[in-house]
């Protein structure tokens, strides 16, 4: 059986939003356990000049969301990147979910040579849709939810590979 380009597109993002969701919770239940603030979460980073767990879960909310939406050749909606607390992580990554819920297969599927062009620090980026989802917006949305996942493993958050994975 092949795969369509929404098979290996919209699911993929939703899983891992999924994954995301699920070691913010960890996350969360550690920091109550050991009696730590939250936002010491929130706010962690891995190094001066990465962005903050927050700037972890927003960049992998865009990169899903505009993956999708150039893939199907619509605009995605914006979201203001203001999260401050666990709370608002988690309703930014259901916004998500529920946006790429919303994406008609139709207009991906079968769209695999469309032209994506982006506009990266002044320079204009061309894509087929199949590249532009392969070799960019998949590897920068694993990216963030690698990091995220880093940092909460930093911060002592009991994470292992399976919470990484997920379950099957």
């Amino acid at each position: 059986m092949a795969l369509s380009f929404y098979d290996i597109s919209v699911p993929v993002f939703t899983r891992g939003l999924g994954q995301l969701s699920y070691i913010l919770d960890k996350g969360l239940a550690h920091a109550k356990e050991a009696g730590i603030d939250p936002s010491q979460l929130v706010n962690a980073r891995l190094a001066p000049d990465m962005f903050t767990l927050a700037g972890q879960i927003q960049s992998a909310s865009d990169a899903s969301k505009f993956g999708v939406a150039r893939i199907a050749g619509v605009t995605g909606p914006s979201f203001p990147d203001t999260e401050a607390t666990y709370e608002e992580l988690q309703a930014r990554v259901a916004k998500t979910i529920d946006y790429l819920g919303t994406v008609d297969r139709a207009l991906i599927d079968d769209h695999e040579d469309r032209e994506v062009i982006m506009k990266v620090r002044g320079n204009e980026l061309k894509f087929t849709a199949q590249r532009y989802l392969l070799q960019f917006a998949f590897p920068n949305f694993f990216f963030h939810i690698t990091t995220a996942y880093d940092i909460l493993r930093h911060s002592g958050v009991p994470l292992g590979k399976l919470d990484y994975l997920g379950r099957y």
